[in-house]
């Protein structure tokens, strides 16, 4: 599912595709959708977008002189699964496209789309980030860096980190794919107490002595947990544009699959956390291993729905004492996008079902990057993204 490089992406292709484009009248719905009604109606308005971890923030404004006269207004949405933005014509509108906003003549009549082919995803009115969720690990760096160190005494780091990385308090915008690679970077056990791996990170002071470019390049050479926590989702950003939506070639496909060294990569291990998520992994698992059924499934257990002030399915409940048993690893034989070995069926990067090769987030989410086609290329992603980080789980 979509992690804070994937709304990130979302943002600047909003940005730049419908940066010169006028819109006009009523946003219209989709009759199947449960998420609100957008009562917003504006002869001339304009379009821009900002991300912040798994959240993404749409502003429609209306131009000086639009009628009828009324204020900005701003939606807030969370992807969910499979949501994206897509530009298309207005005569050709994509399916599952749950929410649209047209663009006013003169010129062919467009339309941006918030498609949703899962229907997990979600806006609400009003602009306001979802209470509770911490800093972006993208775009706030020093923040969320102290907001995570200040609270290290909360229960969510009683947890494995595997688990406390999910947690949208504490990493907004970390996802399932972001972790398994971030933990294999530090060959940190991905069920290893998340306070005893976060701990040491409050002592870590580089000598005052350094001057600021061997600061930064010393944080670079050996990055922290935290440090990779901002970095590696910046490399996914990196990639200009290409993602794990292979329907936009396989070229541009390949390259996040090559970017990949963990996530569903053949040999690597496979275990489900206690929130019934896979964790990629290599070599020891660590002490805070769940129990599993004879099925190696994770032992039946309430999974919320993911809030970002009780954590969530991307955060869950703290892991009881008992819940520490070791489990035989899972040898993967194949990645999630070739077909998994006994551990799971397939699913794409985050989590999900076997549609992994058929996710509809890449026209606009992570198009061919550099090849902004403009209205003509809709779907096609912006070229400032060669310039290069809670649904049902987020």
């Amino acid at each position: 599912m979509p992690e804070g490089p994937e709304l990130h992406l979302a943002s600047h292709f909003v940005n730049e595709a419908c940066g010169a484009l006028v819109f006009g009248g009523r946003v219209e719905k989709s009759a199947v959708s449960r998420n609100p009604e957008v009562p917003f109606e504006s002869s001339a308005y304009r379009i821009s977008a900002l991300a912040r971890g798994k959240e993404l923030r749409l502003w429609l404004r209306p131009l000086p002189g639009a009628g009828p006269c009324r204020e900005p207004l701003a939606l807030v949405f969370r992807f969910g699964m499979t949501g994206s933005f897509q530009l298309a014509p207005g005569d050709a509108l994509p399916r599952h496209a749950h929410l649209r906003f047209y663009t006013a003549g003169p010129g062919p009549r467009l339309a941006l789309c918030f498609v949703d082919v899962r229907r997990f995803g979600h806006w609400e009115l009003g602009g306001e980030w979802q209470p509770g969720r911490g800093p972006c690990v993208l775009r706030q760096y020093e923040q969320f860096r102290e907001h995570v160190l200040r609270n290290l005494a909360d229960k969510t780091f009683d947890r494995p980190i595997c688990e406390a990385l999910l947690d949208q308090r504490f990493f907004n915008g970390i996802g399932n794919y972001l972790r398994a690679e971030i933990l294999f970077r530090l060959r940190i056990p991905p069920f290893e107490k998340a306070r005893t791996v976060l701990q040491a990170l409050q002592q870590r002071r580089l000598s005052p002595t350094l001057t600021l470019s061997q600061k930064i390049r010393a944080k670079l050479q050996n990055p922290d947990l935290l440090e990779l926590c901002h970095l590696v989702p910046k490399e996914v950003v990196q990639l200009g544009g290409k993602g794990y939506g292979p329907e936009r070639g396989q070229e541009d496909f390949a390259a996040f699959r090559a970017w990949l060294r963990c996530y569903g990569v053949p040999g690597m291990s496979t275990l489900q956390d206690r929130l019934g998520r896979t964790m990629w992994f290599q070599g020891d698992p660590g002490p805070l291993v769940p129990k599993v059924s004879c099925r190696g499934q994770v032992a039946q257990e309430e999974i919320p729905e993911d809030t970002a002030g009780s954590g969530g399915q991307d955060g869950g409940p703290s892991p009881s004492p008992s819940a520490q048993d070791r489990v035989q690893e899972t040898k993967s034989q194949k990645g999630p996008f070739q077909g998994c070995g006994p551990a799971e069926p397939p699913r794409r990067p985050g989590g999900g079902a076997a549609d992994s090769l058929r996710w509809a987030h890449s026209s606009s989410l992570l198009g061919r990057g550099g090849e902004h086609q403009g209205p003509q290329g809709a779907g096609a992603s912006p070229s400032c993204l060669s310039s290069r980080p809670a649904e049902p789980g987020s």
